[in-house]
């Protein structure tokens, strides 16, 4: 690796799988200093064995939709750092397993939790994670939505406290990218389309999704892989893409193109 992240001090939620793990494995193989938060003690111990980079990582366990948790991490962090340049916020899920459906039959449980977990966590992890690059005036944001934040869902994909959170983790990405510009922030967000991670076990083992993903990811008819991600995260917070802000990257084998 090149070291394109050479001693940064850089939080990734929900890094303890999925693309949350891929992207810490990457980031610290590009010499970053990664910290990990994630709700998951056993997962978060397991992914630390797997980082490996020119710096030791290291993990908290943080409920990243309790602002208490999140102040509080963030400022470990930083007494630990003295600082922190990059926030990548990966963590989140699905709400089916409240209730989360179509709107007329979309469970208030199933609303308000998925909107909790998915929108309420990357508010507090933006705000605390913001409060101390202020005083840097400097800092990298990218967080992780979904090709659901910006198209609708049929009957396979009809989760709508889901697209509705994940649409509005765009809306507050471009918010802090023109807001904290003049400070020398910037912020971007990715949008995956279907990546294979235990998220996505339900879509992975439906015949009748896998049949459909000529349609929807035309480019390799098949799922997309956490690296995929992890690598425009990699982008994204890296110098390579130092004039860039406000953006919102697709990386969903060709679903949004149509």
């Amino acid at each position: 690796m090149s070291g394109k992240l050479e001693g940064k001090v850089v939080v990734i939620t929900g890094g303890a799988s999925g693309i949350g793990l891929a992207t810490a494995q990457l980031f610290a193989a590009e010499s970053a200093r990664v910290v990990i938060f994630d709700i998951d003690a056993e997962a978060a111990a397991q992914a630390i064995e797997t980082i490996k980079g020119n710096y030791p990582a290291s993990r908290l366990i943080v409920d990243v939709s309790n602002a208490r948790n999140v102040e509080a991490a963030f400022m470990e962090v930083v007494a630990a750092n003295g600082r922190l340049d990059i926030l990548v916020n990966v963590a989140g899920g699905s709400g089916r397993r409240w209730g989360d459906a179509p709107t007329d039959s979309c469970t208030i449980e199933g609303w308000n939790q998925t909107l909790s977990l998915n929108l309420d966590s990357v508010f507090y992890c933006c705000k605390y994670g913001l409060q101390a690059m202020l005083t840097q005036r400097r800092g990298v944001i990218v967080n992780v939505s979904s090709i659901l934040g910006l198209v609708g869902g049929d009957e396979d994909f009809a989760t709508h406290a889901y697209a509705a959170s994940k649409g509005a983790v765009i809306s507050l990405t471009r918010s802090i990218a023109s807001y904290y510009a003049t400070y020398g922030i910037r912020a971007n967000v990715i949008c995956p389309g279907l990546i294979a991670t235990p998220m996505s076990k339900r879509a992975q083992e439906s015949k009748a999704i896998r049949d459909r993903l000529v349609q929807l990811q035309p480019l390799t008819a098949d799922f997309g892989s956490p690296h995929d991600i992890a690598n425009a995260a990699l982008y994204l917070a890296s110098e390579a893409s130092s004039f860039v802000t406000g953006t919102i990257l697709t990386v969903d084998g060709g679903w949004t193109m149509r």
